[in-house]
C-alpha cells in the first residue's frame, strides 16, 4: 500500500470510528483526530492518480472494525455502504465538514 493511500485510509478511518461509536466523548476525540489527519492531507494532497477512493475506504472500514474497538461500537449497524461517500476533493475542500461527514456515515450505514 502506497502513502497516499494510507492517509486517506487514516483519515476516512477516523471519521467511520466517528460514526460508529455511541459515547459522544469518543466520537468528538475520533471527530478531532479526523480534522487533523484532513488538515495535514490537504496541506499535502495525495496524487489523486494514484488513489482509488473505493480502495482506501475499504481498508478503513477494516480499521475500524477492529476487533478492539468493537466494544465501543453501537451507534448504528456494521452494513457500511461498499463505496467511498466522499470524493477526493471533497475531503481536502477547506469548507469539507467533519460532523456532515460522520452523519453521512452514520446515516448510510444505518440503512445499508
Amino acid at each position: 500500500m502506497n502513502a497516499s493511500v494510507e492517509r486517506v485510509r487514516d483519515a476516512l478511518a477516523e471519521l467511520i470510528k466517528a460514526a460508529l461509536v455511541s459515547d459522544d466523548g469518543r466520537s468528538l476525540q475520533y471527530r478531532e483526530s479526523a480534522r487533523a489527519a484532513l488538515t495535514v492531507l490537504a496541506a499535502d494532497p495525495p496524487d489523486p492518480g494514484g488513489l482509488r477512493m473505493d480502495g482506501a475506504w475499504t481498508l478503513a472500514v477494516q480499521a475500524a472494525e477492529a476487533p478492539e474497538l468493537q466494544p465501543e461500537e453501537g451507534r448504528v449497524s456494521l452494513t457500511l455502504p461498499r463505496q467511498c461517500p466522499f470524493t477526493l476533493d471533497e475531503i481536502l475542500a477547506e469548507s469539507f465538514d467533519v460532523d456532515a461527514a460522520v452523519e453521512r456515515i452514520a446515516e448510510r450505514a444505518a440503512t445499508g
